[in-house]
């Protein structure tokens, strides 16, 4: 009932919450992050406020979208990849392939890391988030060498990547021809192949 009585003289209350994600993003882009409420975006998408948290727990979450679904499938992926793959190798693939969209919702991913990456009242949100993606690149990179996840150079690998991705997005956002999949290809190409992290072992 609360939902109905929202609705009215509205639009159609969202469904799913890939349409309540758009319409925060496009909140946070009129009126800024800061100034857009939970009450505010439930208002837009048609909802109850309890309705909004049964999507999300936050208005922060609401940013990162699907991101605990794709750090499963990149969990997968890494899983599934042979050993004759190089690290690096294996983690660029997986890493380009968490970050591709299509092309007719490039724009609203835009939005979205130019507020996941300047946005200060999300900084402390995002390190709680850059620290899962990074434990799936750690887990990875110990099985892959064969040694435990706390170790010196797994950890590394870890921040390693994680700096290369933010730097490939940082890039992104400062040029709109550019290619994320390429800049992020390139930047794991930098890093250290199997032998020197051997090596440092």
């Amino acid at each position: 009932m609360e939902d109905m009585t929202t609705m009215r003289g509205g639009r159609p209350p969202v469904t799913s919450r890939a349409e309540l994600e758009q319409v925060a993003l496009a909140l946070f882009a009129e009126r800024g992050f800061a100034a857009t409420t939970v009450d505010d975006i439930a208002a837009s998408a048609g909802i109850s406020r309890r309705t909004f948290f049964r999507y999300y727990e936050s208005k922060n979450d609401v940013v990162w979208g699907d991101f605990d679904d794709l750090l499963r499938r990149m969990t997968g992926w890494l899983a599934d990849v042979g050993d004759d793959v190089p690290l690096v190798d294996a983690l660029s693939a997986a890493v380009v392939r968490f970050n591709s969209v299509p092309p007719e919702v490039a724009g609203a991913h835009r939005e979205r890391m130019a507020l996941i990456l300047r946005v200060p009242a999300l900084q402390a949100h995002s390190t709680l988030r850059y620290e899962a993606w990074r434990a799936v690149v750690v887990t990875f990179a110990a099985r892959r060498l064969g040694v435990d996840e706390s170790t010196f150079v797994p950890q590394l690998v870890g921040h390693l990547a994680l700096g290369a991705a933010v730097a490939a997005y940082e890039q992104w956002l400062g040029n709109d021809a550019a290619d994320l999949g390429l800049l992020l290809a390139s930047a794991f190409a930098l890093l250290p192949g199997d032998e020197a992290l051997g090596r440092a072992l």
